[in-house]
């Protein structure tokens, strides 16, 4: 007779249990094949339990395979395929804990009081009790009408570009719609992409199996000539900030890269404006967007950055003749943001609140950019660091005095609980890199955790 124990305090119900070390019996053999199961009655008797949860139990069983039934006789064992030996139970390795660090200054995270939660809230039940039958309804492939034109908007009054709501395609972050486009411009072409940059995105191509070109970036960023020179057909910049160097591409230069893709069928630049709100010297830079006048510059932005990383939410802008392209080729596809998050956010612009918070967290970030640029150069570090590029964005670089190599310094602040970039991490052959530039990201930097970190990384720079 089949005797098992159960467990009250699992959480798991008595007929989940008795199903599971009935599998697991008939998985490893101690049930084998055609052998003739207890009644239910007799069963529940046996493990004092009642019928309908043996019931329960044998039904999951018959309705997975692993047992048949037969009129009047009652349940057998089925003949099922054993696991291979050590397979059965077997643990999947367990995710890599990611190290803590006392300073980080790779990751640009966001503090919860810059979050602007009491809004949120009180937008997202308005959402709930305006739009109820519109949480309900498919949403369009290419997002909700109310919040593409509330991008519009807010393209033309701080960007300068005159979009029509119909041209923006709104997607789960700019790593999803990246994918989409390679689908719109095809596999076969080239793509090219700054070298050093953001890691990620030439991985995103190379995970599509597409041509890559990585081109090394001048003090005015990527070249019309490197590019000439490179075969490549579609170009992926970030020309108002470039990360990680700060770079800010000047209009000679946009000029020119304009007129590589005008000259020849099928080149397009992918423009990447991805921290563009966060500039701390003068007016925003204009985007090649605005200047392009044959259709060949396709716009993307996120608000990661601007909001929280969490959101998930970022948008496309396609030239007239690719958007009717898009609809035809790729359409099918479901708008992969929620119609729930969607309406909160097209209310949180349409309100005027993204305007105001995007100038408060201007100042804020300013604020703090000036607070840990001050620390350094009056700090432990005075007269072993020189700050560059701190003009926008939320990084700036940081060249260090030191005769440590980038590895060593890295493993030696890491040992120390800081956690450094080197600008040589985003370069494929990190030789080619300038020595000792630390990449600063300090949206998320602590005071105290700054000067714990200053001082530690002053006595580092003192060994050598």
């Amino acid at each position: 007779m089949l005797t098992y124990t159960f467990s009250k305090t699992e959480g798991i119900s008595l007929y989940q249990q008795l199903y599971q070390h009935i599998k697991g019996d008939i998985l490893a053999g101690r049930l084998a094949a055609g052998e003739k199961l207890p009644s239910k009655r007799m069963l529940a008797d046996h493990l004092e339990i009642s019928v309908i949860t043996v019931k329960n139990a044998y039904e999951q069983l018959l309705a997975e395979g692993y047992i048949y039934s037969v009129e009047k006789r009652g349940y057998y064992v089925s003949r099922v395929e054993q696991p291979l030996r050590g397979q059965e139970g077997h643990a999947l390795p367990a995710t890599e804990e990611e190290p803590r660090y006392v300073l980080d200054l790779v990751t640009n995270s966001i503090s919860a009081e810059y979050f602007p939660f009491t809004v949120w809230a009180r937008l997202m039940r308005q959402t709930i009790l305006e739009q109820d039958k519109g949480l309900l309804r498919p949403t369009p492939y290419n997002g909700i009408l109310l919040l593409r034109q509330a991008i519009a908007r807010h393209l033309q009054q701080f960007r300068g570009m005159t979009v029509d709501p119909e041209q923006i395609v709104i997607g789960a972050g700019t790593e999803f719609l990246y994918h989409l486009l390679i689908q719109l411009l095809g596999r076969d072409r080239c793509y090219a992409v700054e070298e050093p940059g953001y890691s990620k995105i030439p991985r995103i191509y190379e995970s599509n199996q597409v041509a890559l070109e990585r081109l090394a970036l001048d003090h005015s960023g990527l070249s019309a000539t490197a590019l000439e020179k490179s075969g490549a057909d579609v170009v992926h910049i970030s020309p108002s900030h470039h990360y990680p160097t700060g770079i800010v591409m000047p209009i000679t230069r946009r000029q020119e890269l304009l007129r590589w893709a005008a000259e020849q069928e099928g080149r397009y630049i992918l423009e990447d404006d991805y921290d563009s709100e966060f500039r701390f010297v003068g007016r925003p830079i204009p985007t090649m967007f605005s200047a392009d006048r044959h259709e060949k510059v396709i716009y993307l932005n996120t608000f990661s950055k601007t909001i929280a990383p969490s959101i998930r939410t970022s948008y496309m802008v396609l030239p007239p003749h690719l958007l009717q392209e898009y609809r035809r080729r790729l359409s099918f596809y479901a708008c992969t943001v929620s119609a729930f998050e969607q309406y909160t956010l097209a209310q949180f612009m349409l309100q005027g609140r993204y305007e105001r918070h995007i100038n408060r967290m201007r100042n804020r970030y300013r604020q703090k950019r000036d607070t840990v640029i001050q620390a350094i150069r009056t700090g432990p570090l005075a007269g072993r660091a020189e700050i560059m590029e701190q003009d926008a964005g939320l990084h700036f670089l940081m060249r260090l005095d030191t005769r440590l190599s980038d590895q060593e310094l890295r493993r030696r602040a890491a040992e120390q609980g800081i956690r450094l970039a080197l600008l040589s991490d985003y370069y494929r052959s990190p030789e080619k890199a300038p020595p000792h530039v630390v990449v600063v990201n300090y949206s998320g930097i602590e005071p105290e955790a700054l000067q714990w970190g200053l001082q530690r990384l002053a006595e580092l720079l003192e060994e050598t």
